[in-house]
């Protein structure tokens, strides 16, 4: 990386918030070695997002790893730069946030059986327009974001770290990414592969009027994901655990009576299915309208001086025309945008609303449209909140849930207006509206996903000195080769697993099926809507919940600093236990981390927290090998199971002695929080 050492070495000599590379100084970003990397990232990176956005309803920021690997890599090229590192990690990063709006929204035509399995060429039409309207929305937004100072962009900031360590050949770095996902892989191969360890253990006792118990998730990547999300999130989600399970079950059990003839843990389970499910939801619903209000003013302010800049740049007064200043010019973001539609009507005419539904030509084409103007319109709404918020606390802990929820419940509102001049049945209107909602929210969804992780690429991109036009064509080709992998991908997670309680064929195993909360969510609130068939009940006690949790979270913010978001106590009560509570682990481990951390080194004195920040890296690296790894693996297993269409294909242990694989699982587990702990705590 010779060729720019001198640039760099000039921004740490000014000591500025200046770029990396500065405006005057142009060189080699989109290369062609650039792209093949790109590309081969980009399509691991998905493949493993999608595993974990199925699992569990999230995903990890591919970005971090992307920097690494491509940071390795590229320093085997002589003259490589970090400007072509960011161009990578950009592209990778696509893969995942794409497949996350993707795998959070279209299951749920599976799970409401309007689909059979993922047609390869609408899932592709369905990303390429989703992915690239979320490119083009935040066009407009970059420079306003971007200068507004009191958004932090706390993942972008990590990133150029990383880019920065790539020109200093840092090994430490790679190193920690890579045996993580070691690590990861292998746990994850026994516990879903050769099940000689397992990923849940499940303790239920019943007694004469009621049931309770509890139980554990010991996946290596949800264990990482929380040591990632942190303390507060961790909380969020045991506030939820002891709601919904510790207390919501007994309670439930005994208020609705069960069944004697039912085990313990069958009997856990369906009322966790039946009631608490709806508890949940409730709380998130409430969560995702208060983020709406939170956020209502910094947006609409946010909004205004985009508006403003755009306003300048067509009366001619140009700012100045810097490298670093020059964004895909506006006028061809517009016309892409009005182009979209075109396709975007055809998918949710011809697509989307099956030719089963009886309803008139000239009715199709009208909720079409008008589906088509909310997607443009509600859909860049929320991509600009969701922006924000990216910016505000970054793209890991953006609630996109809340915010796909909120927009989903605006256009079913809307869909309810226009049905209630119709004189068709209760039943029509049901499979009408929710299929065409859940339709509509596919594309918002992509989109939303892509406005999270694009902002916070874009912020890299400004502090490395990146040009802003070639950032955003490398985005868009992101979406191009991310939108074509992600259907196969799909429909082999969905052959091996099943997915939110549908399955491809009989006699799989319930156990290892992918719940797709985020998309069981969108097609509970989508049918609750229109047909009122809903638990009201529990789903007004979650509403309840909710206000109590915002209360409490604002008095925490304002006198104790810390928080409580609402929409983590809901996804806790809406999560299954194997799910949350490995999460709760990883965020108490990274606590005990810190604190231990604090105690040894005395903070605010600048070489100390130069060795915090050293540690707190590694953490954060070590923690995104074992996601990437366990995830990867997930996928790759995938394969034999689905060849050979049974999860038990790479069995080792019989099953009658799956009780002593938990018990080993808890043991593994332990160890993998102690090897984390002490790979952490190694002082170099």
């Amino acid at each position: 990386m010779s060729n720019q050492l001198n640039p760099e070495t000039q921004s740490k000599e000014r000591g500025d918030d200046s770029p990396i590379i500065p405006a005057h100084v142009s060189l080699p970003e989109i290369t062609c070695r650039v792209i093949v990397l790109g590309f081969i990232l980009t399509v691991i990176l998905a493949a493993a997002n999608a595993y974990l956005g199925l699992k569990v309803g999230s995903t990890v920021s591919a970005s971090i790893p992307a920097a690494v690997i491509s940071m390795g890599i590229l320093r085997f090229f002589k003259n490589s730069n970090i400007l072509e590192n960011t161009m990578v990690q950009i592209m990778a990063s696509v893969g995942e946030s794409l497949t996350a709006g993707i795998a959070y929204i279209l299951p749920a035509l599976i799970i409401l059986h309007v689909w059979d399995s993922f047609n390869y060429w609408q899932t592709v039409v369905t990303g390429l327009l989703g992915g690239g309207l979320g490119v083009l929305f935040t066009i407009p937004l970059r420079r306003a974001l971007l200068q507004d100072k009191t958004l932090r962009y706390p993942e972008a900031v990590a990133i150029g770290n990383v880019l920065k360590a790539s020109a200093n050949r840092e090994k430490g770095d790679l190193n920690s990414l890579m045996a993580g996902g070691v690590v990861g892989g292998v746990i994850a191969l026994f516990q879903t592969g050769f099940q000689i360890l397992t990923d849940s253990f499940q303790y239920w006792v019943k007694t004469p009027v009621t049931v309770f118990g509890f139980g554990l998730g010991l996946s290596p990547a949800l264990i990482a994901a929380g040591y990632i999300v942190g303390i507060n999130v961790a909380l969020s989600l045991l506030v939820g655990i002891i709601i919904g399970w510790l207390a919501g079950i007994p309670f439930l059990t005994w208020l609705y009576g069960m069944s004697p003839t039912d085990s313990a843990g069958d009997i856990a389970m369906m009322v966790w299915r039946n009631h608490i499910r709806y508890l949940g939801v409730g709380t998130m619903l409430i969560g995702g309208l208060w983020t709406l209000c939170t956020l209502f003013k910094p947006v609409v302010t946010s909004m205004a001086t985009s508006f403003s800049t755009l306003r300048e740049i067509r009366l001619g007064k140009r700012p100045e025309n810097l490298r670093t200043e020059r964004d895909i010019p506006i006028h061809y973001v517009f016309i892409s945008a009005a182009l979209l539609l075109i396709p975007i009507f055809w998918l949710i005419s011809s697509t989307i609303i099956p030719n089963t539904f009886n309803i008139s030509p000239g009715f199709r084409y009208f909720i079409s449209a008008f589906s088509t103007i909310y997607i443009l319109i509600g859909g860049f709404v929320f991509c600009s909140i969701m922006a924000y918020f990216a910016g505000l606390i970054g793209s890991t802990n953006s609630p996109v849930s809340g915010l796909l929820v909120s927009a989903l419940l605006v256009i079913c509102l809307l869909f309810m207006a226009f049905f209630s001049l119709t004189d068709w049945s209760a039943e029509t209107k049901q499979m009408i509206g929710s299929v065409v909602a859940i339709g509509s929210m596919v594309v918002i969804s992509a989109a939303l996903a892509i406005s999270n992780d694009t902002m916070q690429d874009l912020k890299v991109g400004e502090i490395v000195g990146a040009t802003p036009w070639k950032q955003q064509v490398m985005l868009i080709l992101g979406v191009v080769v991310s939108a074509f992998v992600i259907p196969p991908i799909l429909q082999l997670l969905y052959n091996a697993y099943g997915i939110g309680g549908v399955f491809p064929r009989p006699g799989m195993n319930p156990a290892q099926m992918l719940a797709a909360p985020q998309a069981g969510l969108m097609a509970t609130v989508a049918q609750g809507a229109f047909s009122h068939a809903l638990e009201w009940s529990m789903i007004g006690a979650g509403a309840v919940i909710a206000v109590f949790c915002i209360i409490i979270d604002e008095i925490l913010k304002n006198r104790f600093g810390t928080r409580l978001p609402v929409l983590a106590v809901g996804l806790g009560i809406y999560l299954p236990l194997d799910a949350s509570v490995p999460v709760v682990i990883g965020g108490v481990l990274a606590y005990i981390i810190q604190h231990r951390l604090n105690k040894i080194y005395h903070r605010g004195q600048v070489e100390s927290e130069i060795k915090v920040n050293a540690h707190r890296h590694r953490g954060l690296l070590l923690s995104c090998g074992i996601v990437a790894g366990a995830s990867l693996m997930g996928v790759l297993i995938a394969i034999p199971f689905a060849l050979k269409e049974s999860t038990d294909a790479l069995r080792l242990m019989p099953k009658e002695y799956m009780s002593f694989a938990g018990i080993l699982s808890i043991f593994v587990t332990a160890l993998l929080c102690a090897w984390i702990y002490r790979v952490v705590m190694r002082r170099d």
